[in-house]
């Protein structure tokens, strides 16, 4: 046991090192972990070796969270809704790059099992990289970004067809390769039998999500215990993985059908937040050994077939890309990022590569090649983008940028966040919703979710004082956010999160009161909406209309006392700690009386802005507005 954890731990120290370090210099957390375990490795300091094999299974899982992550943001409505640009854009490239790479295998004397398998695998490409790389340099809204975007949502899903036809493909001996599938059911069973056990296991996976676990999670969630959730979320992916290999499947392709089936869910964001920590951590640890087993003996034994092999999988895969740009219209600096981004094998590749030796498809000195090609290519991503970026962007002609056009978000993500959805979010949602303005909504209330949900809204569960649900919520893309919270502390906890987090997006805050303004804009908000203030004066003009004042004239009055106690409201929230505050209020008061005759006595009270249609129609009676211009009554 002492072993392990020291294994563990020379994992650890070398993640959180490289990491920084990649980072710093711009190449990304995966290669930052790829480069740490062949430090790391028996090819490098050896300061893990064999023995690491132990840390490498526990790893694993983190591509089966991974998998269920990915699965919980690709919502099937979404896809059904871009499947024209998925099938066509996105089809088009992984069937023209694995039928090409496939060829060249055959044309090399690999058999045919082998060839279509690699190919079809090294067509994948790093969403990890490519969407960091994208996001870091304002890429993402451009045209080569979106259409990136695109080509990686469809490599995501055809991960699935993937998984389940590799078996297929097998012709080594299931005894021969290093991984298994442990205690199965089907171990015995023939290829045809096992790809139709496949279907039947995904299709009672999905009616089960369907029936059962969203009942589930909405039980757990009544007793607002947030580690009970957590728990039952690691419950629900622990138990898909187990189930799936127990009948001799992937516990992977088992984790990312849930993930769909609960992508429509209303715990979908809670669900992605509470694994995230986790599957980053174990995914990590994944390209860690990944990284660490890279044979470098084999590499220099075969150094020029490895050379060879990353430049035909480079080159093919830019050819593919910008032969597709083209025949999308994209412009030709355009079509440059979208080939070069897209040039590489992902990290998908390393767990299709273990998978297919696993099962026998690939022998071992195949798949040490192939995932020596696949780190090689990620590698020279960055490189590419910025040779992209510094030489061949300013030399294409025009060039788009991406802050003229608004922002398009990868998941269908909307413009707005609504957090909170008691009576005074539910309102303002619903103002949304009929203006056709998309929402993402979250709310720490079960029931109210449930209920909602029920009546049609896109509401999610979720504490929206976590970071990690924010993001998943899209707060990094979103354009606003409404923190609508009656308690002061949910909605201080919140708002500092964003604050924190996402610096840049713009706040609208709910304040119950006039104290709660204080303290909300005493943490930076300036945007601050009381619950009070328009009831008031919506009384407060009735009153006055009641008393004998033209309709205009009390609406005036109450715009010009909004107007002026917006302002003491600003001035106050600076000294309302302070030791003469009472004093400061009183003069504030007295400071707004004045302000209020005085604009009496310049006659502002009777100008044609009061004239709102309702007050016309009100006074005038006949709902049509006179033809006369409004003068002093």
């Amino acid at each position: 046991m002492s072993g392990f954890f020291v294994e563990a731990f020379a994992y650890l120290v070398a993640a959180v090192i490289a990491v920084l370090l990649a980072q710093r210099l711009g190449l990304g957390s995966v290669l930052g972990y790829l480069l740490a375990g062949v430090v790391i490795g028996p090819f490098g300091l050896g300061v893990v070796g064999e023995e690491g094999a132990d840390v490498m299974h526990f790893a694993e899982f983190g591509v089966v969270m991974m998998l269920f992550v990915i699965g919980l943001e690709l919502d099937p409505r979404d896809l059904w809704r871009q499947r024209g640009a998925l099938l066509g854009l996105g089809g088009a490239q992984l069937a023209v790059t694995a039928t090409l790479l496939a060829a060249i295998g055959l044309a090399l004397g690999v058999p045919w099992q082998m060839a279509v398998a690699a190919g079809a695998i090294l067509a994948l490409s790093s969403t990890a990289i490519v969407l960091q790389s994208l996001q870091e340099r304002g890429w993402l809204a451009l045209p080569g970004g979106q259409r990136s975007l695109v080509v990686l949502l469809f490599q995501d899903v055809a991960v699935i067809p993937l998984l389940a036809a590799l078996p297929l493909l097998a012709t080594l001996p299931v005894s021969s390769v290093e991984a298994g599938h442990g205690h199965s059911l089907v171990a015995s069973w023939p290829a045809w039998a096992r790809g139709i056990a496949t279907m039947v296991a995904v299709g009672a996976l999905v009616v089960g999500g369907r029936v059962l676990v969203s009942p589930a999670f909405r039980l757990i969630a009544r007793s607002r215990l947030r580690e009970a959730f957590t728990a039952a979320s690691l419950l629900l992916v622990i138990g898909v993985a187990l189930l799936m290999e127990y009948v001799g499947l992937s516990p992977a392709l088992g984790a990312f059908v849930a993930g769909i089936v609960l992508a429509s869910s209303e715990f979908r964001h809670e669900l992605e937040s509470d694994l995230e920590p986790f599957k980053g951590l174990l995914l990590g640890l994944f390209f860690l050994a990944v990284g660490a087993s890279v044979d470098f003996a084999l590499i220099g034994a075969r150094i020029g077939t490895v050379t060879g092999l990353v430049l035909t999988l480079v080159l093919v895969k830019f050819a593919v890309l910008f032969a597709l740009g083209r025949w999308d219209r994209l412009h030709l600096d355009q079509r440059w990022l979208f080939a070069i981004g897209l040039a590489q094998g992902g990290e998908f590749c390393f767990v299709l590569l273990s998978f297919a030796k696993g099962v026998g498809v690939l022998d071992a000195i195949t798949s040490g090649v192939l995932v020596a090609v696949v780190a090689i290519s990620m590698a020279l991503t960055p490189l590419g983008l910025v040779l992209y970026d510094r030489v061949i962007r300013p030399r294409t002609g025009t060039r788009e940028v991406a802050a003229s056009r608004p922002p398009d978000d990868i998941h269908g993500r909307a413009p707005v966040l609504v957090l909170g959805y008691g009576d005074f979010g539910s309102t303002l949602g619903r103002l949304l919703r009929a203006m056709d303005v998309p929402q993402t909504v979250l709310d720490h209330d079960a029931d109210r979710v449930d209920v909602l949900r029920r009546m049609g809204l896109d509401v999610y569960y979720g504490d929206a004082a976590r970071e990690e649900l924010l993001r998943a919520a899209g707060a990094a893309r979103a354009r606003v956010a409404c923190v609508c919270f009656g308690d002061l502390e949910q909605s201080r906890r919140v708002v500092a999160t964003l604050q924190r987090h996402f610096p840049a997006l713009p706040l609208l805050v709910r304040a119950a009161d006039r104290g709660q303004a204080y303290a909300l804009m005493e943490q930076g908000v300036r945007e601050v909406y009381r619950d009070a203030l328009d009831p008031s004066l919506r009384m407060g003009v009735a009153a006055l209309r009641t008393a004998g004042l033209p309709a205009h004239e009390a609406t005036r009055a109450a715009q010009a006392f909004r107007r002026h106690d917006e302002r003491l409201l600003r001035e106050l929230a600076k000294t309302f700690r302070a030791d003469d505050a009472v004093a400061r209020a009183r003069d504030a008061i007295a400071w707004l009386e004045r302000a209020m005759q005085a604009d009496r006595q310049r006659d502002l009270l009777h100008e044609e802005g009061a004239w709102d249609a309702e007050s016309l129609r009100v006074e005038f009676g006949g709902g049509r507005t006179p033809d006369a211009t409004p003068g002093p009554h």
